[in-house]
């Protein structure tokens, strides 16, 4: 057998190999649907990129041209300029089946609108809104949203975001900025940001998501990292986190204690002023045996040295945790 295939020439096996590469490409072109081995012209292929053909339309969808006939407005207006209506995500309800796609089939509304309502996503129920929107936004941020703070208390999607005429550039939200659109139900939150101490909010160096997740966390206060506020603070002060040799309680049990995250009146965003704050917790306990009063600060009868510039932690200085071996007392 050896010998035979020895005695074959170089040329026979060159015209074998030719035959098999030519079954090949003819079986290929055979299963290949009808146009795929065509060429394009580049002009086309631009245009085929920018609007890729719309799937036929489905028994009861009539389909976004004739949507278009009666809300010519509404297809040409802000819509347009939102991912919603961006053909070339596959994802998008313009790549499915249009309008069609969030306010269900149409054929029937086309015959008699009066009679036949389609969805309405701006006064519909929260729970027929939020499961058309799940349809699509399900993973990601918004996998949480179900059981979340906001779902229970009665929210929608269309509470916060705007498909057809969104007021943001980002997230199609209903108002200029995510802050404007936060105080319409948060706005204790928001006031204190208006604060002499206060996160870098209204400067635009942060927003509300960079430490809560709206649509849903499995932790506190719809934090975005960590299971606790101590997890989610130290995420960006890493030099409070520890682990100490000696911790001090408040900052083990959250920041909260002695901070308010969203802005206080006083300096560090402190709650209360030292030391007052820290009489909270430590009343008549070494010094001072009494507790700071009206008359201990400095327009009073008998002020206290300890009442000026950063009072106690002028002494206790590492307040948050010490790995010094006599640090006991927070002092190194």
């Amino acid at each position: 057998m050896s010998q035979r295939i020895r005695a074959i020439s170089p040329k026979t096996w060159l015209i074998c190999g030719l035959l098999m590469w030519w079954v090949a490409l003819v079986s290929v072109r055979a299963s290949a649907p009808s146009g795929l081995m065509e060429t394009v012209a580049p002009a086309e292929k631009s245009a085929l990129t920018q609007n890729p053909p719309q799937a036929a339309p489905q028994a009861g969808y009539v389909g976004e041209d004739t949507c278009a006939t009666c809300h010519e407005a509404v297809q040409k207006g802000a819509y347009a300029k939102t991912p919603h209506a961006g053909k070339v995500d596959p994802r998008s309800p313009a790549a499915k089946l249009g309008c069609e796609s969030c306010h269900g089939p149409g054929a029937k509304h086309v015959e008699d609108p009066a009679a036949n309502k389609l969805k309405n996503l701006k006064t519909g129920a929260a729970t027929m809104i939020n499961e058309t929107c799940a349809t699509c936004h399900n993973r990601g941020e918004h996998a949480l949203w179900d059981g979340s703070q906001h779902e229970t208390r009665g929210l929608s999607c269309t509470t916060c975001h705007s498909v057809h005429a969104p007021k943001s550039e980002v997230k199609q939200l209903k108002e200029p900025s995510q802050r404007e659109l936060c105080a319409t139900c948060h706005r204790d939150k928001i006031a204190k940001l208006d604060r002499s101490g206060h996160m870098p909010v209204r400067e635009g160096k942060m927003t509300c998501t960079s430490c809560h997740n709206v649509h849903g966390t499995t932790n506190t206060r719809l934090l975005r990292k960590g299971d606790s506020v101590a997890e989610l603070c130290t995420s960006c002060h890493a030099d409070k986190r520890g682990p100490y040799l000696w911790e001090h309680a408040p900052g083990r049990d959250g920041c909260v204690t002695c901070h308010d995250p969203h802005g206080s009146s006083n300096e560090r965003m402190l709650v209360a002023k030292p030391p007052l704050l820290c009489q909270r917790c430590h009343v008549a306990t070494r010094h001072p045996a009494t507790i700071y009063d009206a008359q201990a600060i400095g327009s009073g009868t008998s002020p206290s040295i300890r009442i000026y510039a950063r009072s106690c932690v002028a002494c206790h200085s590492a307040i948050h945790g010490s790995n010094h071996p006599s640090g006991q007392r927070f002092i190194r």
